[in-house]
């Protein structure tokens, strides 16, 4: 439901930078703050599952629960709005030519880091469900911090513009 959502969502926001091309920018714009809230959302969600699932015996009720609740957070969220994040952020920093700035190479960098962290919950994902996780819960309770640091860096460097 979520990814037919965010793709009627997408398909407006592209008629509406067809329709109006004066206001593209600002939908754009939109499109990417909404994926990006969408992304964090599911960063910092999904460790969370990985703390409780280190508690589930392999093989329960609760373990096999987790492993659905983590793909499709993962497959249906997660995956499609880091997706739509990257699509508009990359336009808007082609439209507004902010790739030249030294904020936005510090928010690139945060970006491309967040990107990996992503990448590695993927990995987790697919070792959960695989029942090889060796990873301690605390483990999981300290990555769970990783997006949230890269998320304020980020806001500072688009918000602040300290250089």
């Amino acid at each position: 439901m979520a990814r037919a959502i965010g793709v009627v969502f997408a398909l407006v926001v592209v008629t509406l930078v067809y329709l109006y091309p004066d206001n593209a920018y600002l939908w754009v714009k939109a499109l990417h703050v909404i994926a990006v809230i969408s992304w964090m959302a599911g960063m910092l969600y999904l460790p969370r599952l990985f703390i409780y699932h280190c508690a589930a015996e392999k093989g329960s009720v609760q373990s096999e629960t987790f492993k659905v609740m983590e793909r499709r957070l993962l497959k249906a969220i997660i995956n499609p709005a880091m997706m739509v994040t990257w699509a508009a952020g990359l336009w808007l920093a082609w439209r507004t030519v902010a790739y030249m700035d030294g904020w936005f190479h510090v928010k690139f960098l945060a970006v491309l880091i967040l990107s990996g962290i992503h990448g590695y919950f993927s990995k987790a994902v697919r070792m959960f469900a695989e029942d090889r996780n060796a990873k301690p819960a605390r483990f999981w309770r300290m990555m769970n911090e990783v997006p949230t640091v890269l998320m304020i860096i980020i806001v500072i460097m688009v918000i602040i513009k300290p250089f």
